[in-house]
């Protein structure tokens, strides 16, 4: 009987982003779980759970172990290495982001043609324009040379490209060329030259002569006309009148002025259409709405050519700050701490390039027991660490649109990389319909002051609440500012700890537990904020008059009302926060009931270690994906590593859950393929948008 695939189908789950983000990290996990624990020496020394619990906590970037990994052999150590790499949120997105390029590439074929016949024609114009030399200067009255060289033969005038000149001018006409030679023919040039066939006198005075021109444009098939004004006063030097035009004639002098100054305008308009400011009908978050056929298409080339930039500058970005990370602090490490490194049993490069890459992705594994602490005085190391710690996670997207701004200022004028530059300017004017973690100027902001905010409450807590305590003062004042300063930086996602934590005053772990629960609000916060489709997404529009019921009361006139938009905007931030926190904290008080149950025996044995206060910091910094623990009193490892295996399993689902808790919503335009419904969604948008505000103003 042969399979019938539609019988099934229906009870499927269906597929788009987040089923198969979850899927890719499941099922990693579970396949490098069955090889790490089989890779074990001697044969299954580490337990199952335990090597289910690592490579999960690796893949999600959680960084808790319930073994010592120096103890790991190195074919372990490396397998945690890898799935660091494969669970990074960058790493992720370059999955996306090429995903996204190839469906571009297949829906607008002929875009992508274009776009390759561009690319040859231009190389070959930037050829063709070096073997040209202008003057320096044009005045209104200049001449082109006087060299004899570039004296004009009276049958074939020489073809001058004005592309240095000014954009388009006006057209009147298209001029038949030679095919050969892409130039007027012999007889053509005869009949446009402006002189006469015979001997007899000609004045050349205000004759016209054309050349032909192209655009530039991909989209534009047509060649234009250009015309060049001759000036009246050519003499010979023996009276007043004008002198016959020999067969070889002296260069005239060229009127470029009007041709300058005309071209300056309509230049503005090439550069307008370009940059795609033709698209003048634009709501918020990007959402282009009231389009033609041939404008969506418009849209969707610029849209490709930001995601194909993307693609380049992305894994760049990943793979050179790793590399260069990794030598910068395994050089460290071989000429400092060598002797710590192999106290564990490991070479000190190796252990560099670990630290390196578990910073740059907010693991916090250390493959060096004591994590972190031994570094306490080692100011290249934390600032280092440091420094990867932000440009991998908290400080991503500011540091990506730093980069595509300073790439777009630092482009050197040109035609050659005219559209390199207007790729850069389409892709910060509207980042978030390319990238999921790329935000506006104003949304990048504020999350870079969130940043500033939320780390600076934990350095001052450092400092502040740990005055008095002996497991801080022995560090020298100096070393201390700056280990406040790292720690701070580790506890929204870094995960590394520079003291033992559980050695901390009390008011400080409340505060971490705190930190660690909304680590990722600021990003997540400010992606859905920014989403194209944030509005169908909440199922309620920023004119819906629910939204600005307040500002209803306090107005007798709400449509002429300038704070509607931003209490429209506020109401966003806050629902979103009201459904991110609650729908994260039953996930988390779910899981520390059943844990609590579970180690009710342990508690009753050691209450103070096995408190439910230490269960929540677990739990917290496993849902947060952040890695700091409390520990336990004679072991390196992290707290849970003394759970029984219902509640370690326990928190890999939770570990998973949190990992997935940063992600986009479903209706994100980053996320979601190019196709002829996101346009109509945007067209409904926009609908609904203008019905809601003529009602209100009714």
């Amino acid at each position: 009987m042969a399979f019938n695939w539609r019988v099934i189908k229906p009870y499927l789950p269906r597929i788009r982003f987040l089923t198969v983000h979850y899927a890719y990290f499941i099922g990693v996990s579970l396949v490098t779980s069955a090889i790490f624990w089989g890779s074990s020496t001697p044969a299954h020394s580490v337990r199952y759970i335990d090597s289910l619990f690592l490579t999960v906590s690796a893949m999600t970037l959680a960084g808790l172990n319930t073994v010592n990994l120096s103890t790991l052999n190195t074919f372990q150590q490396i397998l945690l290495f890898f799935l660091i790499m494969a669970g990074s949120t960058i790493w992720v997105s370059i999955g996306v982001v090429a995903v996204r390029k190839r469906i571009f590439e297949k829906r607008f074929k002929e875009i992508v043609q274009e776009e390759t016949l561009r690319r040859k024609r231009l190389r070959k114009t930037t050829s063709l324009a070096r073997r040209i030399t202008w003057p320096r200067s044009i005045s209104r009255q200049s001449t082109i040379s006087e060299d004899p060289d570039l004296q004009t033969d009276r049958r074939r005038p020489s073809i001058i490209s004005l592309r240095s000149i000014g954009p388009r001018i006006k057209s009147q006409g298209q001029i038949p060329t030679d095919s050969a030679h892409d130039r007027p023919s012999d007889q053509q040039a005869e009949d446009i030259h402006p002189t006469t066939r015979h001997d007899s006198e000609s004045v050349v005075s205000g004759d016209r002569l054309p050349y032909r021109r192209s655009s530039g444009d991909p989209n534009d098939t047509e060649d234009t006309e250009v015309h060049i004004t001759f000036t009246n006063d050519l003499r010979d030097g023996r009276g007043d009148g004008p002198s016959p035009i020999r067969r070889r004639m002296r260069p005239p002098y060229v009127n470029v002025q009007s041709m300058l100054e005309e071209g300056q305008s309509e230049g503005s308009d090439r550069e307008d259409d370009s940059h795609l400011n033709f698209l003048r009908k634009i709501s918020r978050n990007s959402s282009f709405h009231h389009l033609s056929e041939r404008e969506r298409q418009r849209l969707g080339g610029a849209e490709y050519r930001a995601v194909s930039l993307l693609s380049i500058i992305v894994p760049v970005y990943f793979l050179l700050w790793q590399l260069l990370g990794g030598l910068g602090v395994g050089a460290y490490v071989a000429r400092n701490k060598a002797a710590l490194a192999r106290a564990n049993g490991m070479n000190p490069w190796w252990v560099g390039f670990f630290f390196a890459i578990s910073a740059f992705n907010n693991s916090g594994m250390s493959i060096l027991d004591a994590n972190m602490v031994p570094f306490q005085r080692s100011t290249y190391m934390l600032i280092t660490m440091g420094l990867l710690i932000l440009a991998g996670n908290t400080c991503y997207p500011v540091f990506l649109r730093w980069i595509l701004s300073t790439m777009r200022r630092i482009l050197p004028p040109g035609e050659y990389f005219h559209y390199l530059r207007e790729t850069l300017t389409f892709l910060l004017e509207h980042p978030r319909r390319c990238y999921t973690t790329l935000f506006p100027s104003a949304h990048t902001w504020w999350l870079f002051l969130s940043v500033v905010v939320l780390n600076g409450v934990d350095w001052v807590a450092y400092e502040v609440l740990n005055y008095d305590n002996p497991a801080v003062d022995v560090i020298p004042v100096g070393s201390r500012i700056l280990d406040g300063l790292f720690q701070a930086l580790c506890v929204r996602s870094g995960g590394f700890y520079i003291t033992n934590i559980s050695a901390l005053q009390i008011g400080t772990q409340v505060l971490y537990v705190i930190m660690m629960y909304i680590s990722v609000y600021p990003v997540v916060i400010t992606m859905r904020h920014s989403n194209v489709y944030e509005e169908r997404s909440l199922g309620i529009y920023a004119d819906d008059p629910t939204v600005t019921e307040e500002s209803e009361n306090s107005s007798v006139n709400t449509s002429l009302s300038p704070k509607s938009p931003s209490q429209g905007r506020m109401y966003f931030i806050r629902h979103q926060l009201r459904a991110q926190m609650a729908y994260d904290l039953w996930w988390i008080a779910l899981a520390v009931l059943i844990i609590c149950i579970v180690e009710a025996g342990n508690f009753t044995r050691d209450p103070v270690t096995y408190s439910a206060f230490n269960i929540i910091f677990e739990t917290v910094s496993a849902y947060g994906c952040v890695g700091i623990s409390t520990g336990l009193p004679t072991q390196l490892y992290s707290f849970s590593g003394g759970w029984h295996t219902l509640s370690k399993l326990v928190l890999c689902a939770v570990m998973i859950r949190g990992r997935h808790r940063a992600l986009p919503v479903a209706i994100d335009k980053a996320i979601l393929l190019p196709s002829d419904k996101l346009a109509k969604a945007e067209e409904e948008d926009a609908l609904i948008r203008m019905e809601r505000t003529m009602s209100r103003t009714r």
